[in-house]
């Protein structure tokens, strides 16, 4: 009976370093991090998507000893983490918007603990999460996701870490992005409730006989109710922009220079 054949040593370093570098992306990097995914799948997930580049990886293994090879793992799960917390980041703004509209339209106090992120969200923070979810799984765009990160193999090898200098500046764009974003969707419904606010106090002082605090948050949550459909359709374009974002923003992070290409580009 003939013997199985052999894997060369290198391709199995490359496909175990490959699939160190996406599991710890998707750790981190919604959809894949809801708590729904099951740790199995995204293990074999991680596997599937090393598979394809390992071939082509085969060059940029270190060599089979152990300190390179320890280091080479770590560099690889920093390397995720990064990539996978930014796009994490980019789509926590949509929860943000959520956020501030339970702040101002009256449902804060209604918080409920949420298993799947194991966090304490409120009604609309939870439902603009997992309506984002659901639309970045429908309209494809974790498939533009999944494009920029194995992009990444192609621009940085194995055997490379990440760029801190550039880390810090695109998360530092990021965080100011994630609270445009979620001003952008928020700000609407905020600023009618704010004009509320005002009306209830002119109300107030034009008939002191009312008991304008009370009727205050029924008020504001008839009206953020009423007016949600306005922010709330405004999310498909949104999500479908922040799946291109990360993705040319994962590519960013691992790509020496793309800043400086960027901004030569722009000009021409």
């Amino acid at each position: 009976m003939q013997g199985l054949p052999s894997i060369p040593l290198d391709l199995i370093l490359a496909v175990l370093l490959a699939s160190v570098r996406s599991a710890a992306f998707l750790m981190f990097a919604p959809p894949f991090a809801n708590k729904a995914v099951n740790g199995q799948v995204k293990a074999m997930l991680s596997v599937a998507m090393a598979l394809p580049v390992a071939g082509r990886l085969r060059d940029s293994v270190p060599a089979a000893e152990p300190g390179p090879l320890i280091t080479a793992v770590v560099q690889q799960a920093l390397v995720g983490v990064v990539m996978g917390a930014f796009v994490a980041l980019l789509f926590t703004a949509v929860q943000a918007a959520g956020d501030m509209l339970d702040l101002f339209g009256g449902f804060q106090l209604a918080s409920a603990y949420d298993p799947l992120m194991q966090v304490q969200t409120a009604i609309f923070g939870k439902l603009y999460s997992w309506t984002t979810t659901a639309l970045l799984v429908v309209t494809g765009g974790h498939l533009l996701i999944l494009q920029g990160f194995l992009r990444s193999y192609d621009v940085l090898p194995l055997n490379a870490g990440i760029d801190t200098g550039t880390v810090g500046r695109v998360f530092t764009e990021g965080i100011s992005q994630l609270m445009l974003s979620a001003l952008q969707i928020a700000a609407p419904l905020i600023a009618v409730l704010f004009i509320t606010d005002i009306g209830l106090g002119l109300l107030s002082r034009v008939a002191p006989a009312l008991n304008v605090f009370a009727m205050s948050f029924p008020v504001k949550i008839l009206i953020a109710l009423t007016l949600a459909g306005f922010t709330f359709s405004m999310l498909p374009g949104v999500v479908a922009d922040m799946a291109g974002t990360a993705r040319e923003t994962v590519v960013r992070l691992v790509t020496p220079g793309a800043e400086d290409r960027v901004s030569g580009g722009g000009g021409g």
